[in-house]
């Protein structure tokens, strides 16, 4: 059961390359204004001895150099950063960023100087006097426009994962909802299904002369299991005592049917009574032992329900004594199938729906985190 992360996982993937998308982007614009520096750089050695350049030209120049000098090895080293450390060390990013733009900025200082003393543009022998002049200013310049460039990029990414995450939140619960719904009409549609609602008014019939009181009560019982399958929580948890009224009351309605074919024992801890399971879901458990085993067989079924906890896990069970069956024959489509289905999206990994065989009886299980 792994669609949940799976998707969430995605969701933060496909954020995580448009974060990384972004800063290539940026180091691509860098390295587009590192090859027309060159180029600027080329032209003027070609044409320094032709062309006389006004002071303002020439600052201009020396500027341009300086900042794609220093921008690409800036846009490269922190797109490296960013895609290999940020989820790495997160409260480190910052200084690791602070510390190569630091370095860039030098480095460019150094490359700049020397390309300015071999076009003439600085004049001679002024080398290391203009890079300690050039180097605090370009390193003050490189931090602000750097760490400005990456914060705005974070915040962007971030808020992009976060609506990504949303999104996938959204559909999960609308899938959610979508099976709680089905689970809902499969409870319904076996509730009113021909033969089990034929079945039981005759029975309520046959009841009515020998035991009313009787009778009465399997009407009560009819209509509370048809309310609570309308009813369900849309949340689609409900506390186990009101899933295990519901289960005693199918159980009791198909008794007043099957008579002593049908043998039934619940094992529940009344402590477990507050915590929340899926709904409908041990309801789903004893229909499929009454269907398939009671049902089916002669001598009808002895069916155990038992509850217990351990490290923080709720475990349910159904037992019966009949053959038992495969959970890879479930289909989406079976009971079973459908609550296979709403356990991963509610329990994500955490939730299991296991088969088991042991002595002769056939145990259906299903284990999730205990939600009080």
């Amino acid at each position: 059961m792994t669609r949940n992360t799976n998707q969430t996982g995605e969701a933060c993937g496909t954020g995580a390359e448009s974060y990384r998308g972004a800063f290539r982007a940026s180091a691509v614009r860098a390295a587009w204004m590192t090859v027309g520096a060159a180029l600027l750089v080329v032209m003027l050695f070609l044409t320094t001895g032709t062309i006389r350049f006004s002071q303002t030209g020439q600052e201009l120049m020396i500027s341009l150099i300086y900042s794609a000098f220093i921008a690409l090895p800036s846009m490269v080293l922190l797109t490296r950063l960013a895609e290999r450390y940020t989820d790495r060390f997160p409260r480190l990013i910052i200084l690791l960023e602070a510390l190569a733009l630091i370095c860039t900025a030098v480095f460019g200082c150094l490359v700049t100087g020397a390309i300015l003393q071999f076009t003439g543009l600085a004049a001679r022998g002024t080398y290391w006097r203009e890079f300690r002049f050039a180097a605090p200013i370009a390193t003050v310049i490189t931090l602000i426009v750097g760490l400005s460039i990456m914060t705005w990029e974070t915040l962007h990414y971030r808020l992009q994962t976060a609506q990504l995450e949303l999104r996938t939140r959204q559909m999960e619960q609308e899938r959610a909802n979508k099976l709680l719904a089905e689970a809902r009409l499969s409870s319904l549609e076996s509730s009113i299904h021909p033969h089990f609602l034929f079945n039981t008014l005759n029975s309520i019939a046959a009841l009515i002369p020998t035991d009313p009181q009787r009778a009465e009560d399997t009407v009560g019982k009819l209509a509370s299991l048809l309310r609570f399958s309308l009813n369900a929580q849309h949340s689609g948890l409900v506390p186990l005592a009101q899933e295990l009224k519901v289960v005693r009351d199918y159980l009791e309605i198909e008794t007043t049917r099957f008579g002593q074919r049908l043998r039934y024992e619940i094992l529940v801890p009344e402590s477990l009574g507050s915590v929340k399971v899926p709904a409908l879901s041990l309801q789903t458990l004893v229909e499929n032992s009454v269907k398939h085993v009671a049902a089916q067989r002669v001598e009808g079924a002895s069916i155990e329900v038992a509850g217990s906890m351990e490290a923080g896990r709720i475990r349910l069970e159904v037992i019966d004594d009949g053959p038992g069956f495969s959970l890879g024959a479930v289909t989406p489509e079976h009971g079973l199938g459908n609550l296979l289905a709403r356990l991963e999206l509610l329990f994500g990994g955490e939730g299991r729906l296991d088969v088991i065989r042991e002595q002769e009886r056939t145990i259906v299980r299903i284990s999730f985190p205990a939600e009080p």
